[in-house]
């Protein structure tokens, strides 16, 4: 078969495909488990985005390894748009800039599908930490060097990065306690297993307000609606101090154009809807309206960003 014959029959086959699709569920992936930030962000999309498509989501959590467990499931998977990953800047930029077992490559192993949204993180006390301010926290650090306890979704997770760059900024020792996901640590934090915790504000901020745990301060270099009371660690002393996490859907690479297209105007009209607007706002997330394109170049900058911040801060995970 001449190669320009070969190449008609499979742009044939891609359009033939994206016509048909989808005809079954698709699995969206979330690489957590449920409770934490990136389970509510897939949880409160899914159903849009299945109106949207004319077929059922089905949210498949795949934890373990900071992420990295469920986004290898879904760059190992067919390319052929049944398998999505709702991603975060844990497992797709911060993540695999600075750690080592991260076994794929997120800038080629990856189709940007669309953004959904983004999301500061809160530095957290539990009830019996004696702390009730971001200074006291420091205090209670520098005079326990080493053994204050903060807890995070995982080793290479958003929230561990976020620790590390804060006790760069602020030059803490603080005990990094990893766990599998944000819902297993802030259990742990209710109970007060451990002194303190980052962590997405979505995740944490019904119990913020049911004051079952304390927010010290804000990682946003503005202070939330949700929490105007609440500074910023920026605010608090930790000059410059910024970070965060943002969401969106990804596809294995190889997955044909037409279908990505599918897939990126259904999130869209998914983002748009009412109903799952007002339910992200409720949650003190910032929707990110951006174009597939412009999304794709912010998941590339990310990356650099947070390579600059791991060899300035030296940090380095296995």
């Amino acid at each position: 078969m001449q190669p320009i014959v070969a190449l008609c029959f499979a742009l044939f086959a891609a359009a033939a495909a994206a016509q048909e699709f989808p005809n079954r569920p698709i699995h969206l992936v979330v690489p957590y488990p449920p409770s934490g930030n990136v389970d509510i962000t897939a949880r409160t999309i899914a159903p849009a985005l299945g109106e949207a498509l004319g077929q059922s989501i089905i949210v498949d959590n795949r934890a373990g390894a900071g992420g990295s467990v469920g986004t290898l499931y879904v760059v190992k998977a067919p390319a052929d748009g049944y398998t999505l990953l709702l991603g975060s800047s844990a497992g797709i930029t911060a993540g695999p800039a600075v750690a080592k077992h991260f076994a794929y490559n997120p800038l080629k192993d990856l189709v940007p599908i669309g953004s959904i949204q983004s999301v500061p993180i809160v530095l957290t006390a539990a009830a019996k930490t004696p702390v009730s301010t971001f200074a006291d926290y420091v205090k209670l650090a520098k005079a326990k060097p080493g053994r204050v306890t903060i807890a995070s979704a995982g080793a290479g997770s958003s929230n561990h990065l976020a620790i590390e760059l804060l006790m760069h900024q602020a030059n803490l020792q603080l005990l990094h306690v990893p766990y599998q996901g944000s819902g297993p640590a802030l259990i742990d934090l209710l109970g007060s297993q451990v002194d303190s915790m980052m962590d997405q504000l979505t995740a944490s901020i019904g119990h913020i307000r049911e004051g079952r745990i304390k927010a010290l301060a804000i990682s946003s270099l503005k202070r939330s609606p949700l929490l105007p009371d609440v500074p910023t660690l920026d605010e608090s002393g930790v000059k410059g101090y910024e970070a965060g996490t943002f969401t969106g859907i990804f596809a294995p690479a190889g997955t044909p154009q037409p279908i990505v297209d599918r897939l990126a105007a259904a999130l869209e009209k998914a983002r748009a809807n009412p109903a799952v607007r007002e339910r992200y706002q409720t949650l003190g997330v910032e929707m990110m309206d951006l174009s597939r394109a412009a999304f794709a170049a912010y998941v590339r900058d990310d990356f650099e960003k947070w390579v600059k911040v791991g060899r300035e801060a030296n940090i380095h995970l296995d």
